[in-house]
């Protein structure tokens, strides 16, 4: 029920303590709604991961919860976006947030602290109470009046402990291998898997030895992107560098068997660490306005190997009182910043649209009608490379490189390229400077 139309406000449970989740919990609470537990299955919210970057769409959003300060405390603005071949031959560049014209930043983020901001605000705000880790949903039921019915499994060391809730609204942000989605659709099986690995890490890097930009560099067989995401610190001036590597597993692994135990192998662990010199190899020589690759590479503390997977597109989020957010509606490729944008974007949305309908039905169904057909289109665009499709061109026109990228791709044929996937997502400056359609108006005041 909406919390501007009865005294009592529903209880809303969110599976899944991570980016999507946390920022559902706290787009509820700034929609008035009160009686928010977000479970988490991790013993406890760590800083740990890679990094991301946030699209202005999202930023606008974040900044509408009154986070833009804290985040920013430890992000990076992007200020320009910058796509090579992997020759060294320069295909685009880009400015990015402010200097593109939006009102709202692009931000290069440590994944960890975007969580530790999301996190502390969910507690300070809505009580200690509404994170509860070591919890985990093993199991839903879905019975005729709609309402979920969950089954939770709570880990404490070598004791586990069960227990079962029956609450008002059930959101599943539990991530890509989501255990919502897999009750709402129990014949779908895995995520897909494109035949891609992907190497992953953060590296600290005098700041002299990074450009003040994100690139993204390769072929058609192997890319490369690299930025950085905090500003210099200390005596040597560090910053924190993200890098993502792409290249396909039978190039690495072998084809025939040995892919296929690969392919097996990699499906049962999605975050296996591995040492660089397993793939440093492949990116020997790759410089790119004046950045090493293999020299960021080098200083990194860890890396760590994944299967670049999505999801099929879905038909159909919502079941009733319940409905999915971020990675567990529409896990994308790592393409064109819009995984925890998407997420953000979502959180926002569904608070919107449960706050305006006095049904939780009515509004769960509104919030999917928005937000499923945007975000299919950007599965599909980014299974097409999205914006990073101008990589492949430029090799396949040109494959030992150019001197003129123009002469090569007319910069029409780039600007449209762009324009384009942006329009798809609904994130062009025109759109986003609009401002958050998703602001919950005051009751009126009788």
């Amino acid at each position: 029920m909406s919390p501007h139309t009865l005294g009592q406000s529903p209880h809303v449970v969110i599976a899944g303590g991570g980016i999507a989740g946390l920022s559902t919990a706290l787009a509820l609470h700034a929609a008035g709604f009160e009686r928010v537990t977000v479970v988490e299955a991790a013993a406890a919210i760590r800083p740990v991961g890679a990094g991301l970057n946030l699209l202005p769409n999202a930023v606008r959003e974040l900044d509408a919860l009154g986070l833009l300060d804290a985040l920013e405390a430890g992000a990076l603005r992007t200020r320009e976006l910058r796509y090579y071949h992997r020759s060294g031959g320069l295909i685009s560049r880009e400015p990015r947030g402010l200097g593109a014209g939006y009102r709202w930043p692009q931000l290069s983020v440590h994944r960890g602290h975007l969580q530790q901001v999301l996190a502390g605000a969910v507690r300070a705000r809505l009580g200690p109470a509404a994170l509860v880790t070591g919890v985990r949903v093993s199991g839903l039921e879905l019975p005729p009046d709609g309402r979920p019915r969950l089954r939770l499994e709570h880990r404490a060391g070598a004791v586990r402990g069960h227990a079962s809730l029956e609450p008002d609204v059930l959101v599943g942000a539990d991530g890509i291998r989501s255990t919502v989605r897999a009750a709402l659709h129990p014949a779908e099986g895995g995520p897909s898997w494109n035949g891609m690995l992907v190497w992953r890490g953060v590296s600290r890097m005098p700041a002299g030895a990074v450009g003040p930009f994100m690139f993204i560099a390769g072929d058609d067989r192997q890319k490369a992107v690299v930025y950085p995401m905090s500003r210099p610190t200390g005596p040597g001036r560090e910053v924190l560098v993200n890098w993502a590597l792409a290249r396909p597993a039978e190039d690495v692994c072998g084809s025939g068997a040995a892919a296929a135990l690969a392919e097996e192998r990699l499906r049962g662990d999605w975050n296996r660490p591995v040492p660089v010199d397993a793939f440093l190899p492949f990116y020997e020589g790759w410089e790119f306005g004046g950045v090493s690759v293999p020299g960021i590479l080098r200083a990194a503390d860890s890396a760590h190997e994944y299967p670049m997977v999505d999801r099929e597109p879905l038909d159909r989020w919502t079941h009733g009182r319940t409905t999915l957010v971020g990675d567990a509606a529409h896990a994308m490729y790592p393409i064109g910043s819009n995984g925890a944008t998407q997420s953000i974007v979502d959180a926002r949305a569904l608070a919107h649209a449960l706050a305006r309908h006095s049904d939780p039905v009515e509004g769960l169904a509104a919030y999917e009608h928005e937000r499923r057909p945007v975000t299919t289109a950007l599965q599909r665009a980014n299974r097409e490379l999205g914006p990073e499709v101008v990589i492949d061109l430029a090799h396949a026109r040109a494959p030992q490189g150019f001197s003129d990228i123009h002469q090569v791709i007319p910069a029409e044929e780039l600007a449209a390229i762009a324009c384009r996937y942006a329009a798809t997502g609904a994130f062009d400056p025109a759109t986003v400077n609009r401002g958050s359609p998703y602001e919950i108006p005051l009751p009126a005041i009788g």
